[in-house]
Formats: structure tokens, sequence, C-alpha cells
């Protein structure tokens, strides 16, 4: 028995859950540091409009490049060494893009950052699920949870760091000593030994050997990972254009669109465990593709200021626990190597970021902004459509 009456793998898998959630914290706040600080680069640098996009959109280019790589990395390095490594290298670039004297280097700095994220997010979600198998019960949406406050804190640290006029060198070396520090800490309290000893594949053998349903069902998967994607982007992306645009918002109300997502993702993914411990992951999700159809399709159909921000809270709760889903799901697919399908799912849904924000600006360019939000109420029904792929009700086990 360990002190406090638990057996010691119990402790173990404690003290396992505190470390994975300081890696999401980690990961989630060291990169919102630097999203404060990009109008003063574009400033510093004298980038045109164009010429700052491109760099920006550096980041999602290494998270695409690199992101199939994770599978194999994890196999052979362990995902908790990948993901401490991995982490270690987003704040070293983070550091690099805010300090990069010209635009190809804030580019290469944010290229490799990406590629870091991409590889750091599949290993850390591994590593989530690995310890969710010893609970028994789901526990991935709490890390999650985790990660949206890393980032909330992450961007308030930035924020405060501008209004107290701390330099952007100084501020951002002391984030990136700060959150490498938390997961070298965390880093001896993760689980031992290979990822493989509990994984799905270890009991049914499999290593390649997966059969068209899979692969069908792994597209499903992916599917239900962009619908979430597409609805977190119209939030981070449209939702205050929209307010203040089209519905005469003030500024200062507008960003409540986003706010509302936002929070009620958050408030989502902390219920979010228990819920699909009691009602199963297909339920959970066809019910969260269902509010987040009706509610946002209702705020586009009547559009209110208060209706629409209570649109976008509806959107943000009702896809909380996809992402999640999708990626439990993949990683327990017969028939795949172990991180295979965890990590498709994850780059492919990055394509799904890439991609959602010029499918609705070319709607809206074609028609309104209105129009083009409809992405969210589709991706709400593509949602319930397809969620028979989930798992449904798991019995609990004692952990």
């Amino acid at each position: 028995m360990a002190p406090g009456g638990l057996d010691v793998s119990e402790a173990q898998n404690r003290r396992a859950r505190v470390a994975v959630a300081a890696l999401f914290l980690a990961n989630g706040a060291v990169f919102a540091n630097l999203l404060p600080r990009y109008p003063e680069i574009k400033s510093d640098l004298h980038l045109s409009n164009a010429i700052y996009g491109a760099a920006v959109a550096a980041f999602s280019a290494g998270a695409l490049v690199a992101g199939l790589a994770a599978a194999a990395l994890i196999r052979r390095y362990r995902s908790s060494r990948v993901a401490v490594v991995g982490a270690a290298g987003i704040a070293l670039f983070v550091v690099a893009a805010g300090l990069a004297p010209t635009p190809l280097m804030l580019a290469a700095a944010l290229f490799v950052a990406g590629a870091s994220d991409s590889i750091t997010d599949v290993a850390q979600n591994a590593h989530g699920l690995r310890l969710q198998r010893s609970y028994g019960r789901s526990i991935i949406n709490s890390f999650h949870a985790v990660w949206a406050a890393g980032a909330i804190v992450g961007g308030l640290m930035g924020a405060a760091a501008i209004a107290l006029d701390i330099s952007r060198a100084t501020h951002l070396t002391i984030a990136a000593v700060l959150f490498t520090a938390v997961v070298l800490v965390a880093y001896p309290y993760l689980l031992k030994g290979p990822d493989q000893d509990n994984h799905p594949s270890a009991r049914t053998g499999g290593g390649g050997d997966a059969g068209i349903a899979v692969y069908a069902a792994l597209l499903a998967l992916v599917v239900i990972a962009i619908a979430g994607a597409t609805v977190e982007d119209a939030g981070s992306n449209w939702a205050t254009l929209y307010l203040r645009d089209s519905l005469g918002a003030p500024g200062a109300v507008a960003v409540f669109g986003y706010v509302a997502l936002v929070g009620f993702m958050f408030v989502g993914r902390l219920i979010g465990d228990r819920l699909v411990d009691r009602f199963g992951e297909r339920t959970v999700a066809r019910a969260g593709g269902l509010i987040a159809a009706l509610g946002m399709g209702c705020a586009l159909a009547f559009p209110t200021v208060v209706g629409t921000v209570a649109g976008f809270a509806a959107a943000g709760f009702g896809v909380a626990t996809l992402v999640p889903a999708a990626m439990h799901g993949a990683d327990q697919l017969p028939g795949l190597r172990p991180g295979t399908g965890l990590t498709i799912v994850t780059w492919l849904m990055r394509i799904g970021f890439f991609g959602a924000p010029l499918a609705v600006g070319v709607i809206a360019d074609a028609t309104s902004l209105r129009a083009g939000l409809l992405a969210v109420p589709i991706a709400g029904i593509v949602v319930v459509a397809l969620a028979g792929v989930l798992s449904g009700r798991r019995r609990p086990s004692r952990s």
C-alpha cells in the first residue's frame, strides 16, 4: 500500500495523471505566449499583410510536414520521451520566432515550432490514452480541458508582459524556461515501459493487417475530428468579425462570441469524461452535434447579438468532446500499429484547421459571412450522422 491507503498502481496512476496534465498545460501555454506579440513582430519586421500571413502559416506547414513521423518516433523512443523533447523544442523555437530579425527566419522558426507541436500533440495524447486504459474509464477530456486552460494562461502572460512593458526577449525566454521546467519535472512521474504493453494491438496482434472496415472507420473518425476543428476555427477566426461587421456589435462586445465558444468548450471538457463514462462517446457526440447544429442554426436563422453569442456557446459546448473521442477511437482501431491511427487523425485534423478558414472565407466573399458560418451547423449534422463509429457506453472499472 502507498501512503494514504492507495495501492501502488493507483498511486502511480494518479501521479502520472498530474504529470500528463502538466504536459498539456505547457503545450497550451507556450505558443499562446507568442500570439499577443504577433502585432509588434509584424510592425518590427515591417511585414506586409501577405508576407505576415505567409510567415504565420509556416507553423501549420511545419505541422503537416512532420506530423506523420510521430507514430514511428513514439514506437522507437516512447511517448513520454517524445512529448517532453517535443515540448522543449516548441519552447526553443517560439523564442527564436519572437527574436527573428528577418521574415525568412521568422517563418523558419515557426515551421520548426509547428513540426515540434504536431509530434508533441500525438505523443502527449498517446500517453494520455495509455493512462486512460490503465484507469479503465475516460480521462482524456480532462487533459484537453487543461490544454485550454494553459492556452488562456499563456495568452494572459503575453498580455501582462505587454502591459508591463517587458521586452519580447525577456518575456518569451521566461515562458520557455518556465514551461520547459514544468515538463522536465513531470517526466519522472509519467508511465514507465513501452507504450504497446496495454495497447489493443498487443491483444489483437495488430501490426498492419487492417481491413477495409477499419480504414472506413478511420476515415469517419477523421471527418468527426475535422468537424470539431471547423467549429473551433469558426470561433477563433470569424466570431468576432461576424458580430462586429454583420451584426453591428461594439468591439468589446463582439469578442464575446469567441470567449463564449472557448469558455463553454472548456466546461464541456471538464464534465466530458463523466458524461462519456455514463452514456458512451457515441451518445455524447450525437447529443453534442445536435446542440451545436440547433444552437448555431437558430443563431444564424434569427440573427441578434445575444442570440449569436449563445449560439457560439452552444457550438463550443457541443463539440467539446469530439477531438478527444476521435483520437481515442483511432487509437483503439484493431489491425493498426500503435500510434498509427492517432497520428493519422491528428495530422488530417490539422488539414481541417488549415482549410476551414479558406472555405468559410470563399463562401463569405461569394455570398455573406452569415452563409459561410453555416459550416458550423453543418459540422454538427455531420457528427450526428457519423457518431456511430465511436464507442458506446463502457463499464467502468475500479481506479
